[in-house]
């Protein structure tokens, strides 16, 4: 346990560093959503029916933006390599990797949601639903965006083929999450919506971890 917390002080450091990482996915999730009334028109009705959607939508794009350094930067400077042979495991290693990922390009996320819902004209009684919805949501989001930055890991345009491979595994989570908050807005208990991406957090924890885990062995053998 003091290897991993150690891990993730180091990516936390590393992030902070790096700051305009997290920058620039909370401010593409910003624009894009900002966007959207351009395109569909102003009418309160219809932005507040699509807000869930659109909300999804873009945090899962804005969240995508630091995988490539996930593993990338680590893994050209030899440090992943360290990280192996330091006595961690490997799922370890992609555990640490993946709450890092969560701690600072989710949570800001997550923060930067509510504004955007009600800038959306979101019913009142789905904006809390949608942001407790995303609070798995984002989590699963960084679990499968980890194991897909490790499966590309040294490969040739891996930066194309990761949104290839995350994509449909979020799926569920966009149908589950925007599910509930439309239930809340129409007067019907989000309750099953949430317990599903609570379950689904809960399969995913354990499982992305040794996915990943097995392909930082691959890559780096």
């Amino acid at each position: 346990m003091s290897l991993f917390l150690t891990l993730l002080r180091r990516e936390l450091r590393l992030s902070l560093r790096h700051g305009a990482d997290t920058l620039a996915a909370v401010l593409f999730f910003l624009l894009a959503a900002a966007l959207f009334p351009l395109a569909i028109g102003p009418a309160p009705e219809t932005l507040g029916r699509l807000a869930p959607g659109i909300v999804y939508v873009c945090a899962l794009l804005a969240a995508l933006l630091p995988l490539d350094r996930l593993f990338g930067a680590d893994y050209d400077d030899g440090s992943l390599d360290q990280l192996l042979l330091s006595g961690l495991p490997a799922p370890a290693v992609a555990g640490a990797k993946a709450l890092g990922h969560w701690i600072v390009t989710g949570l800001p996320l997550l923060v930067a949601a509510a504004p955007i819902a009600v800038m959306l004209r979101i019913a009142d009684d789905a904006l809390p639903v949608l942001l407790l919805g995303l609070l798995p949501a984002t989590l699963l989001l960084s679990l499968f965006g980890t194991v897909g930055a490790a499966v590309v890991l040294g490969a040739r345009r891996g930066g194309v083929l990761l949104p290839l491979l995350v994509l449909p595994l979020t799926t569920p989570v966009l149908i589950f999450g925007v599910a509930a908050a439309d239930a809340a807005a129409g007067g019907l208990t989000p309750r099953p919506h949430l317990l599903l991406l609570a379950a689904l957090a809960a399969a995913a924890l354990p499982l992305c971890p040794l996915a990943a885990g097995a392909a930082l062995r691959g890559a780096a053998e």
